[in-house]
């Protein structure tokens, strides 16, 4: 069986998919910032905790130490769950935009540190993005949103470099495999510590018509056990840089297919997270 790292795994579908990929007998190591949350999915899941605050990339780089050595430098999937709306514009001590960094530079970073230990296993990406993304207008001189910030904007320009990324895999990172998707609308938390008007979805009336944690986890499990090549749902084959609606093949946006933003926003997340420029160009 494999060795899964979820990431966003305290709560929500994370902890689901930690769950439900540990019942298949797979080992699951469950990244979250909440220590004692963290704690208790790797309890109840057989698993290992692994604590770490993406608004800091020296976090993540702590992440990666940890779960090399933990893991020997093999590991066969990364699932990078972990992000949110956040609130008001924020730089974090990195210097990027804190909902750009949490949901896309961190895992960005995650993903080469980890590169060769995947490398050495199944070598698979799974990366939760959004259909938000089609309202992504990414810049890539401003990814930090000088002009014009908003909590939706900035994380609907996240969820786009989310599938940007899993699109530019392949070409930077030779060896993985990665794909992007959207859980659907889940009733959580998620968006609770949000000053955007989405915040009013999660936490109005409206919230009894989203998506339940139970089936978006389940999606992500799906995903993270499924193999390149070969259908992980009925009759929707895990192709490399795809990005998913939920259980079927999604329509992402115009730009997610424009090659020369994906290489420029890869340069420019690169530059962001302090990876040689040889690491992030090919």
């Amino acid at each position: 069986m494999s060795t899964i790292l979820v990431t966003g795994a305290s709560d929500g579908i994370g902890a689901v998919a930690a769950r439900l990929l540990a019942q298949q007998g797979h080992r699951v190591l469950v990244a979250g910032r909440d220590p004692d949350r963290t704690a208790s999915v790797a309890k109840a899941v057989g698993g290992q905790a692994f604590v770490a605050d993406l608004t800091r990339l020296a976090d993540v780089r702590a992440l990666a130490d940890d779960v090399l050595e933990a893991t020997d430098g093999r590991l066969d999937v990364l699932a990078s769950n972990a992000g949110g709306i956040l609130g008001a514009r924020r730089i974090t001590e990195d210097g990027n935009e804190a909902t750009l960094q949490v949901n896309h530079l961190a895992p960005f970073l995650l993903t080469h540190l980890l590169a060769d230990a995947l490398r050495a296993g199944d070598g698979i990406v799974v990366q939760t993005a959004s259909a938000a993304h089609h309202a992504g207008r990414i810049d890539p001189g401003d990814l930090v949103l000088r002009r014009g910030y908003s909590p939706s904007r900035a994380y609907a320009n996240a969820k786009l470099a989310n599938v940007l990324f899993a699109r530019g895999v392949a070409a930077h990172l030779p060896g993985l495999h990665a794909v992007a998707f959207h859980p659907g609308v889940v009733a959580t938390s998620f968006g609770t510590g949000s000053t955007s008007p989405l915040r009013w979805i999660y936490r109005g009336p409206l919230r009894r018509l989203l998506t339940t944690d139970e089936h978006a986890g389940e999606t992500l499990a799906l995903l993270a056990a499924g193999t390149p090549g070969a259908d992980w749902t009925p009759g929707v084959p895990w192709t490399d840089g795809a990005y998913y609606d939920q259980r079927r093949l999604g329509r992402a946006s115009r730009r997610a297919h424009d090659t020369d933003l994906v290489e420029a926003i890869w340069r420019a997340s690169a530059a962001a997270v302090g990876i040689p420029p040889r690491h992030g160009s090919t």
